[in-house]
């Protein structure tokens, strides 16, 4: 090192706010090819907290009410955090609701037709993936139809057809349509397993039938174990909508003019103050009078399962969805 370089590396530096060009600002705010900018990484996470927080909000609210007493809903000091964890506010809303019957019940109203949704859904998708035939186009856009057209308006004859077959009360009037592919929101079910099984090489269908596979056999041994994702993925949102279903539920399975033994955890909820006024008048032991934190004790009840199972499978159903985005051979 010479006596000039020396002396270079060991004059004072000046301030640290001088060594920043604008170049360097410029980088930092708006990104680079390799960096994403902090205005934009500031704006999609402001974005992020802000539809997480209205998400969320209601769940905290009802979990803090759902523990409060009744001098806690009185006392205005007392927001967020109740005295004490009162868990007989869950007791109470559980007999009304009947809820370990209501519970069975629901699970077999929304997974029986789940399981008839995935096996009709997923046998249409693939014959519309696999096979061309004359008026497909029309099939197709037939499904896209019944997918946008609002149920209500086919609500009076679907009930009409299902009194006339002697179905109505009865698990058959949710089982029936979805074995035919016509079970809840069905045609986005078909159209993910049409997508999907479209994307599947035909290399290895040819194959499978070079060494002697038929049609059905291909589709059970080289199709469907490649579309797991998207057997997943309608498992769980067939679960869910047929769980959260309540007004069809009611009318079709529950009985708005026959009384039938089922029910589900939502039917129950929506009728729940006189369940609990019926139950209250029953019961052997002082009831509470209903008010806020029972209501929402018995509104966690009823969507409790969902969240325990959506905690089990979060790590399969984000990965479902994200696959079922991959394209092509």
């Amino acid at each position: 090192m010479t006596a000039q370089a020396t002396t270079k590396a060991l004059a004072p530096q000046g301030p640290w706010y001088k060594n920043i060009t604008k170049e360097k600002v410029n980088r930092f705010l708006m990104g680079s090819k390799e960096k994403e900018g902090f205005i934009k990484m500031f704006v999609i996470y402001a974005l992020l907290i802000c539809i997480g927080f209205i998400y969320i909000y209601p769940i905290l609210y009802m979990v803090s009410k759902s523990f409060m007493s009744l001098d806690d809903l009185l006392d205005s000091s007392i927001s967020w955090i109740p005295s004490t964890l009162n868990i007989s506010n869950y007791l109470q809303a559980a007999s009304s609701m009947d809820f370990w019957k209501s519970f069975l019940q629901s699970v077999i109203i929304a997974g029986l037709p789940t399981l008839c949704n995935v096996v009709s859904c997923s046998l249409i998708g693939y014959g519309l993936a696999r096979f061309d035939f004359p008026g497909k186009k029309i099939v197709l856009a037939i499904i896209i139809f019944t997918f946008v057209l609002p149920s209500q308006i086919t609500m009076i004859p679907t009930y009409v057809m299902y009194s006339n077959l002697k179905i109505l009360g009865t698990l058959w009037a949710f089982v029936i349509p979805s074995l035919l592919g016509m079970g809840i929101n069905a045609p986005i079910f078909i159209l993910i397993f049409y997508q999907f099984f479209k994307q599947v090489p035909k290399v290895l269908i040819e194959a499978a039938q070079i060494d002697g596979a038929g049609y059905f056999k291909s589709f059970l041994q080289i199709s469907l174990p490649s579309a797991t994702p998207a057997l997943i993925t309608v498992t769980l949102f067939s679960f869910v909508w047929y769980w959260n279903e309540s007004y069809l539920t009611e009318m079709y399975v529950h009985g708005v003019l026959t009384s039938s033994g089922w029910t589900t955890l939502v039917i129950q909820l929506d009728n729940f103050a006189s369940n609990f006024s019926s139950y209250a008048t029953t019961a052997t032991n002082a009831a509470t009078n209903l008010n806020e934190s029972i209501s929402m004790a018995g509104t966690m009840l009823s969507i409790l399962p969902l969240l325990i199972m959506y905690f089990i499978l979060q790590r399969y159903f984000v990965e479902s969805i994200d696959r079922t985005g991959i394209t092509g051979e």
